[in-house]
Formats: structure tokens, sequence, C-alpha cells
């Protein structure tokens, strides 16, 4: 069975997130480093070049393949954030329909501007996905 390519790295966050272009988006990075680390109360971790994750949980799918992912994390891409693990809740849904604009994709959510959404909400995401990491496995 072949292992995710996305592991954990030891390259330093804070390091990577000052090499991200446009100034913007490094500074969306660095708000979300503090979000995501003041809700989870979790050290962030590279997983591959360009997430930052935080926590950790194992999944194993119906089809038998398991491995490690992050519980929840985020990359500041170019042109919007791509966030992780904020989707799968059943009740994720109903806080993202309050969330303000974004998109979603198969596994992320994606935001243009992060001032534009709504942080208590954000906020509540990211805690519902983290505390519930494990069930979705």
């Amino acid at each position: 069975m072949a292992d995710n390519a996305t592991q954990p790295t030891d390259q330093d966050v804070e390091e990577f997130l000052a090499s991200v272009e446009p100034a913007r988006r490094r500074e969306d990075g660095f708000r979300l480093l503090a979000l995501m680390a003041e809700v989870t109360g979790e050290a962030p971790t590279m997983w591959g070049p360009s997430i930052v994750g935080f926590g950790q949980r194992h999944y194993t799918y119906a089809s038998g393949r398991e491995g490690d992912w992050m519980r929840v994390g985020y990359s500041p891409r170019k042109t919007q954030l791509s966030l992780y693990g904020l989707k799968d809740h059943p009740l994720a849904d109903d806080v993202l329909e309050r969330l303000g604009p974004h998109s979603t994709g198969a596994g992320c959510v994606y935001i243009k501007q992060l001032d534009a959404v709504n942080e208590g909400v954000l906020r509540e995401l990211i805690d519902l996905a983290y505390r519930s990491a494990d069930d979705a496995s």
C-alpha cells in the first residue's frame, strides 16, 4: 500500500511563512498560524513543502487504505488559502453557510480574502473540525 505523498517534515513553519508571496498571503498565513494554534492548542508542523498542520490523526478507509494526516491545517497558496479538514463534520455545512465568501473542493475550504470571512465562525469551524477529526476516520 502506498504511503501518503504528503508527510510531516522538520521544516520550520515560520521560515516557510516568511517566504510566502504575495505579502498579503504571507500576512494571512501568519494570522491563520496564530488562530489555529490558539484554537487547537497544538504546535504547528509542516506537512510536505507548503502545508501547515495542527495535530495528527490516523484514518482507515473502507477500502483498507490507511494513513496519517493532520487534524486541521492550511496552505497559503498564491491565489487563495486552502484550509484542510474543515468540512468533514456533519455540522460543517451549517457553519460554512455563516463563514462568508469561500468555496469548497473535495477536501478543502478555499478563502480568497481572510478579512472577508467571519473570524468567529472560522474559529468555530476549526474547533469543530479539530475536536471531531477522529470521528471522520
